[in-house]
């Protein structure tokens, strides 16, 4: 699959050829990234990772690499969509589940409807806790501007990359090069369109399934931790204090001087983060 994308793996879910990275062996890890992104936003954990877990990192359907839906792209078919890449990768019980910003609201969403797959929770910066977005994505709800808002252009991607990072060092040539091979699959602009409108308007994302899904995830009772940068600019920091309200069990932890990724500006810290959440109290090796 030539898409000017990093080198990655490949795996056919439903008939599809879906753009994957899958490394090392020990419990499962699953990484799912944001709107509009690819599994390279993980890139700089998933090694370390793999060291003791089988770590598996996907493109979404309609993003990277990976092809779009015959339906429509919502949380549900984005969720179903994650459950369907396992089964071909033959991980059926319970795995840990790391979501950055709409990943993670996928990845609750994959908890709440199919509960036997998720051993714990990772939130990073994630989609669900709150109305504020950032005023590029609010746009996007407003049909006259959006194409336009959507067409690959480096300026484009060079801000939007500018955007995620507290510390422009992030900023790469490698980084632009990647969003925009991404923003230029030919379907890539409808189907975040798709998910854009279905999570939220130009006011902010929507209450209602936000409400419900942290309701259900609360009801889990799943080990979860929540994790931001208290510079992000995509989705506040605030966000936290509030995920903390409605999942009162849930860890948390703020990265300073850290924008909307984490696991890219704090790699190392965020990795060691996890994995004392992955321990059990007590133990002396890996979760």
């Amino acid at each position: 699959m030539t898409l000017g994308l990093p080198p990655a793996d490949e795996l056919t879910v439903a008939g599809r050829r879906v753009r994957c990275r899958i490394a090392g062996d020990g419990p499962p890890v699953v990484l799912l990234h944001g709107i509009g992104r690819t599994l390279e936003d993980f890139a700089d954990v998933h090694a370390g990772l793999a060291r003791d877990h089988r770590v598996l990192a996907v493109d979404l359907p309609g993003h990277g690499g990976s092809p779009p839906l015959d339906e429509r792209h919502t949380l549900p078919t984005l969720a179903a969509a994650v459950a369907g890449f396992l089964d071909a990768a033959g991980v059926t019980g319970p795995a840990h589940l790391v979501g950055n910003s709409l990943g993670g609201a996928v990845a609750m969403r994959l908890a709440v409807d199919a509960p036997h797959r998720a051993a714990s929770l990772v939130l990073v910066n994630s989609a669900g806790f709150g109305r504020e977005v950032t005023f590029a994505l609010r746009l996007l709800a407003l049909r006259p501007l959006a194409r336009l808002l959507l067409r690959p252009h480096p300026a484009v991607a060079r801000r939007t990359e500018r955007a995620i990072f507290h510390d422009p060092a992030y900023v790469t040539e490698a980084r632009i090069a990647t969003a925009l091979a991404a923003a230029r699959q030919p379907h890539a602009a409808r189907v975040m369109l798709e998910v854009v409108r279905g999570l939220g308007t130009f006011r902010g994302v929507r209450p209602e399934w936000r409400a419900e899904l942290l309701d259900a995830v609360a009801a889990l009772g799943l080990p979860t931790l929540v994790v931001w940068g208290d510079r992000d600019m995509v989705l506040p920091a605030a966000h936290l204090s509030y995920a903390r309200s409605r999942l009162p069990r849930a860890q948390g932890h703020l990265f300073r001087d850290t924008g909307h990724m984490p696991q890219i500006e704090r790699a190392a810290e965020f990795e060691a983060l996890v994995r004392r959440f992955w321990s059990p109290p007590g133990a002396a090796g890996p979760a």
